[in-house]
């Protein structure tokens, strides 16, 4: 990897760094390289859609990994890479001072940190838990209220990109908590992703999160609904499509991951609606922007309709495909 690592908006108080610009400076394999020097092993819990790649890639940058996952089909193929697969994540934190995790929601990351075989019970001081699961942000501040209690540092590092950037390397993540921490975070995360952002203390980056994706599912309801009203007015949806993404309402729901099958290649309308960003998981996630929403008496009309959307979607049949097909699911439906 030659891309470079900066430091970024220090004048604002934003501090991340970026592998899209590539000045004549340390490049990001350099950093990475002397950072783990020793190959001291790093725990991964969660192997799922988001978790499987970016496990991957910490291999690929040569940590080794200790590995734990609820299903242990998921282990499997990275016990034949070599990996070591252990039975709990207890067990993780037995093995390993640096642990991530990547959990589909708060009450499994309760459990993976706090439960009867938890992180929590075997985890030795001096511990960084990096959590990139997209939670609560109460919940993420309680676990780091746990972890302190114990001698380890917790941080939410949730992340943004989807399983295309988690496969390539370029996710976004999001940070939050102590910022003298922010740097060791980095090391790990910068192998995972082409953006690591410090958003503020234990919570800030489920907040950045919450409101990143409360925005994307609005936009997406608003791209389905915008191309199905062309189609209906009889234009070409490849043609509407271009047209939209060479105009203003163009969009990242619009130009990357358009919801019309056979508008783009290599995206989940291409495979009838597989793979990608679960409905499921939108509409959790639209329950933690409406949450926070109504813990700090913020109007939220639009991202409350997308969560209605979503729930119906999800009782509907739609819960295990991607949430694009919210586009199906407005041809399909005729009461609205």
């Amino acid at each position: 990897m030659a891309s470079s690592l900066r430091f970024r908006g220090a004048a604002s108080g934003l501090r991340y760094w970026s592998r899209r610009q590539r000045p004549a400076a340390t490049s990001l394999a350099a950093v990475c390289s002397r950072s783990m020097a020793s190959k001291t092993p790093v725990g991964f819990i969660g192997l799922g859609n988001m978790g499987n790649p970016m496990a991957k890639n910490l291999m690929k940058h040569g940590y080794p990994l200790i590995i734990y996952d609820v299903f242990p089909d998921a282990c499997k193929e990275f016990q034949d890479a070599g990996e070591q697969v252990v039975s709990s994540p207890a067990d993780v934190a037995e093995k390993a001072d640096r642990i991530i995790t990547m959990l589909p929601t708060s009450i499994n990351a309760i459990e993976a940190y706090s439960g009867a075989n938890g992180i929590l019970k075997k985890v030795k001081k001096g511990s960084l838990l990096i959590d990139s699961s997209t939670i609560d942000p109460a919940i993420s501040k309680e676990l780091a209220k746990e972890a302190e209690k114990m001698g380890a540092v917790f941080m939410d590092a949730p992340v943004s990109g989807g399983v295309g950037a988690a496969r390539s390397g370029n996710l976004t993540f999001m940070v939050g908590g102590v910022e003298d921490e922010f740097a060791a975070a980095q090391e790990l995360l910068g192998c995972m992703g082409s953006n690591v952002v410090y958003c503020g203390a234990v919570g800030t980056g489920q907040a950045a999160k919450i409101c990143n994706n409360m925005l994307l599912a609005i936009s997406m309801i608003g791209t389905a609904e915008t191309m199905n009203l062309g189609i209906r007015l009889g234009l070409d949806p490849k043609l509407l499509a271009k047209i939209l993404n060479m105009s203003s309402g163009r969009c990242w729901s619009s130009d990357s991951y358009n919801p019309v099958p056979g508008v783009m290649d290599g995206v989940p309308s291409a495979n009838n609606y597989q793979g990608g960003f679960g409905t499921t998981l939108m509409a959790k996630d639209l329950g933690l922007a409406q949450d926070s929403a109504t813990s700090t008496k913020s109007p939220i009309l639009l991202g409350s309709q997308a969560h209605q959307i979503y729930r119906m979607m999800c009782a509907k049949g739609y819960s295990k495909k991607d949430f694009s097909s919210v586009f199906q699911f407005l041809r399909e439906e005729e009461t609205f």
